[in-house]
Formats: structure tokens, sequence, C-alpha cells
């Protein structure tokens, strides 16, 4: 089990945030071996389909070359102007190439880790010119795993091409009694035959490459309990401070709550455990509202403020107990409580000499 630097084991699976801060910083699970499949099947593909191009200019250049009709007297002018001539000529038939293969590895890329520019994994660093650490790395247990990989690839290769010649040796014993121009072409024929059985086995190493190289990736991210926590603690906050806001922040609104409640029309209690304030004004309100409630000392709190401020205590444990559980503060009483809220707002505004 890996460990981390300063101690404990990374048992834990690395968050998002430790996997995005890593992609931030160019580090993602992706493997050279599948670009290097994209580059090579763009090539042979590309050069399938170019070759009648790229055979015909070829022709053309040795054509020109070798012709002489007299023998040439050639300034330096003149192999200036052969070497621009053929520079672009040849540039022609390599450029459909270049740019399939450039677009391959593009695209390879794209494929595994998405499109992502990473600034500060192209910064100069001083460290990376570290000789120790680069001699560290070279003798890593990656590294070995890297060699390993590389050998193991190059048997499979040169086995897949021996195995593929082998089959033709008859027809290639016969080769020197046909044309130039058959064997050229049965040269390709069995080249491309050797290049798409290569492709198909690495194409699998690829594949059984990418999987590992996610693996090993995940892993070196893993992160240790306390880690996690940490993270926790600077993602949410310290669940302590937290707790110190939700208290500020509910002691804020039960005095706002308390500042509300010289404006009720009445308080219904339950006696002593319960006390609910109910406003209701016909101009503004379509139903009574319940402005403030609470219980225990909340509630001897409610009685208190209301006495002074000349609110009516109106004792009905049933609707106390109702209003306190079925409503919120600043909502307006349920249909279900109308008629006792009516009666009893109907009651305390006789009292007052007032009407509904």
């Amino acid at each position: 089990m890996a460990e981390a630097p300063g101690g404990g084991e990374k048992t834990e699976d690395a968050s998002s945030r430790k996997l995005g801060k890593a992609r931030e910083q160019g580090q993602v699970a992706k493997s050279m071996e599948i670009p290097s499949v994209f580059v090579l099947l763009a090539g042979v593909i590309a050069l399938r389909v170019f070759a009648p191009m790229i055979y015909k200019n070829c022709l053309a250049m040795l054509d020109h070359t070798l012709r002489f009709e007299k023998v040439p007297a050639l300034t330096d002018a003149d192999v200036i102007s052969l070497f621009f001539r053929y520079s672009e000529i040849m540039f022609l038939m390599l450029i459909p190439i270049l740019a399939a293969v450039s677009l391959a590895a593009f695209a390879s890329t794209i494929f595994q880790v998405g499109f992502h520019i990473s600034w500060e994994a192209i910064q100069p660093k001083l460290s990376k010119l570290n000789p120790i650490s680069g001699l560290m790395q070279k003798f890593s247990s990656r590294s070995l795993v890297e060699l390993v990989k590389s050998v193991f690839k190059l048997v499979i290769v040169f086995a897949v091409a021996w195995f593929a010649v082998k089959g033709e040796m008859n027809d290639i014993i016969r080769l020197y009694d046909n044309s130039i121009p058959f064997i050229l072409l049965y040269i390709m024929k069995l080249s491309f035959k050797i290049v798409i059985r290569v492709l198909l086995v690495m194409a699998l190493l690829a594949i059984l490459d990418y999987a590992y190289q996610k693996w090993k990736f995940l892993e070196d991210q893993k992160m240790t309990k306390q880690e996690v926590k940490d993270e926790f603690k600077q993602t949410e906050g310290d669940p302590q401070v937290k707790s110190k806001i939700r208290q500020i922040q509910a002691q804020a609104a039960r005095q706002r709550m308390m500042a509300d409640v010289p404006k009720a029309d009445v308080v219904v209690t339950n006696p002593t455990r319960l006390a609910v304030a109910v406003q209701y004004d016909g101009k503004s309100m379509d139903a009574p509202m319940v402005i403030a409630k609470g219980a225990g000392a909340v509630a001897a709190n409610i009685r208190r403020i209301a006495e002074e401020s000349g609110v009516p205590l109106v004792e009905n444990k049933e609707l106390a107990r109702n209003l306190y559980s079925m409503v919120d503060i600043g909502q307006a009483v349920p249909p279900d409580l109308f008629q006792a809220v009516a009666e009893l707002l109907a009651y305390v505004y006789k009292l007052k000499g007032k009407s509904l």
C-alpha cells in the first residue's frame, strides 16, 4: 500500500478536487502507445491514398534529373534553383502525410485526456534541471516498467513481422524473375500487410497500457484519511466554525423574530411550553400569518415581550401545538386551521372592540 511522504497509508480514492488540481499541473492518465498507434495508422493510410501521386512525382523528378540532352553546365544559380524546385516537390508530396500524422497525434491526445492546456506544466522550473532527481527517475520503478514494456513490444513486433515475411519466403525467392514494377508493387503490398498486423498487435498493447496507466495514476493520486479531512475543511469549512456561524445566524433570526412579536394580534400558548404569535391585516394579507414561535425559553421570551407590548395571550393547547408544528415563521395559516384561528382573532378583536 502506498504511503504519503508525511506518513500514513494512502487508502482513500482521490477526490475530484485533487484530480482537477493534478490536471491543472499536467498530471493525467495517458499512454504513449495510443499516439504511436494513431500516428502509424494515419501514416499508413495516407501513404496508401497518396502513393500514386508520390510515385508520379518521384518519377518526374528522376526523369528531369537523369535525362541529359547535353552535358549540363550548372552554375550556382542553377543549383539553387534546382534545390528549391525539388524541395517544393518533396514538400507537396509529404505535406498530406505530415498533416495526417499531426492530426492523428493531436486526436489521440484529445481522445485520452480531452482538450486542456496546462500552463503550469510548461513553465520553466529549475528543479527540472536537477541531475540527481533526473538520475533517480531513470532508475525508478516506473522507468523499469517502461523498459520492460518497450522490450516486450519490440519482441512482439519483430515476431509478427518475422512470421509475416516467413509466410512469403517462397514468393520472395522467385521475385528475381519478375519486372521491377512488379517487385516494387509486391514489396509495397507485403509492407502494408506487415504494418497492418503490427498495428493490430500495437493496438492491443496500447489498450492494455492505457488501462495500466490509468490504474497507476489513480493509485498515485490516492489520499490518506488525514488529507481527506484537511481537504474537506478547506472546501466545506471547519465544522466547528460552521457550527458557530449557524449559531450566530440562528441568534440573529431569533432577535428579528422577537422584534416582530409586538406587531402580533394574539399569542397562542400551551400555556408554558409553546408560544405562537399570529398577525392579521385584512388590507395586506389573504390569511393570518405566524410571525414568531418558540418552545421552552424562547416561548417564555415571546410571552414576556407580548405582555410588555400589550399583545393578548390566549391559552389553546391544541391550536398552539398545530400552529407550532405545521406553520413556519413568515407563512400563512393553512386552510385546516382557518376556522380555529378566525374564532380566536374574533374573540381578541371583540375584547379590543375591533372587527375582522
